[in-house]
């Protein structure tokens, strides 16, 4: 449709449509790379298989207001399968939008607002998302591979990537950078997180069963009440990373063979079955830890704090226990002698 006049603005690549209001129009299919959309109004228009490819989409407005919290949820902008390469949607307002399977490889989403949006199976690779909002967005399949959800600078100073409540089930987020980011509550069943940096992330209360975390960075993270049922944290580091025992946190089956724990605060946790195989857990806080058929062959539990722990089964061959400490309530493996490996009971 190039060079077609829509509400008055003519639509060919590189069009000047700043600030234009294209409110309910049909762009399904339009060529409109690098065109410049800064500003404009787009609320409920369809964009259905657009070329947006390097468009400046920079402060887009999807709705006729600003209530940062209210969802456009009756006229939502349709991106399905919109070619969004490369594009500028710097505090894009997309709010509830459609862009399922849409292409936003190396796109710029900083500080933009995707609130309930629908990004299923779009391609969001090498994307930055620093300080966006996806409270809420549904990116199921999505493929985040190396992108930047990290922590980032706006007016009101430093900001993380908000995805409170966000279904990132079957995703691909290999490599992605998400340190700072906001993932409590969020469906990460079944994600590809290989090598993702999760460093101080909140993970609070997520649902990452069956999750790839193979050498991910999770150190300092919060994964109080997370869900890591059947979950693949080889070589993972979780140092100093923070179990709630009060919410409690699944982790029957996991594979931690080779994860670094050091110092981390699994109190109260339930890892039943795990795999611990050369896992460094060194001053590790297991108090009251359910490790019952647990394999930690050659394990470092070096002052590892296991009071109250039940250890019914588990397997230690080769654990270096020096200097663990333990009471009268920590329950051992059948024939094992806890005071000839090195344990301190207090």
């Amino acid at each position: 449709m190039d060079g077609v006049e829509v509400n008055g603005y003519t639509i060919e690549p590189g069009a000047d449509l700043a600030g234009a209001d294209l409110a309910g129009a049909d762009l399904a299919g339009a060529d409109l790379e690098g065109a410049n959309l800064e500003g404009a109004n787009l609320k409920g228009a369809n964009l259905k298989g657009a070329n947006l490819k390097g468009a400046n989409l920079k402060s887009l407005n999807n709705r006729a207001n600003h209530l940062l919290m209210t969802f456009d949820k009756v006229n939502p902008v349709n991106l399905e399968r919109a070619n969004l390469m490369g594009a500028d949607l710097r505090s894009a307002n997309l709010m509830g939008a459609d862009l399922t399977g849409a292409s936003l490889t190396g796109a710029s989403l900083t500080g933009a607002s995707l609130k309930g949006a629908v990004l299923d199976g779009a391609v969001l690779d090498g994307a930055v998302l620093d300080g966006a909002d996806l409270a809420g967005a549904d990116l199921a399949g999505a493929d985040l591979t190396g992108a930047y959800l990290g922590e980032g600078v706006d007016d009101e100073g430093p900001k993380s990537a908000y995805l409170a409540g966000a279904n990132l089930a079957g995703a691909n987020l290999t490599r992605a950078y998400l340190e700072f980011a906001v993932l409590s509550w969020a469906n990460l069943k079944g994600a590809n997180l290989y090598r993702a940096d999760l460093t101080d992330a909140c993970l609070g209360e997520a649902n990452l069963i069956g999750a790839n975390l193979q050498r991910a960075n999770l150190a300092g993270a919060n994964l109080a009440g997370a869900d890591l049922a059947g979950a693949d944290l080889y070589k993972a580091n979780l140092n100093s990373v923070t179990f709630d025992p009060a919410r409690g946190s699944e982790l029957i089956g996991t594979d931690l063979t080779g994860a670094n724990l050091y110092r981390a605060s699994l109190i109260g946790a339930d890892l039943p079955w795990a795999s611990l195989n050369g896992a460094n857990l060194e001053r590790a806080r297991l108090e009251m830890a359910n490790l019952a058929g647990a394999t930690l062959t050659d394990a470092n539990l070096t002052k590892a704090n296991l009071r109250m722990a039940d250890l019914t089964g588990a397997y230690l061959g080769e654990a270096n226990l020096s200097g663990a400490k333990a009471n009268e309530g920590t329950v051992w493996p059948a024939g094992f002698d806890p005071v000839a490996a090195g344990v301190i009971f207090e």
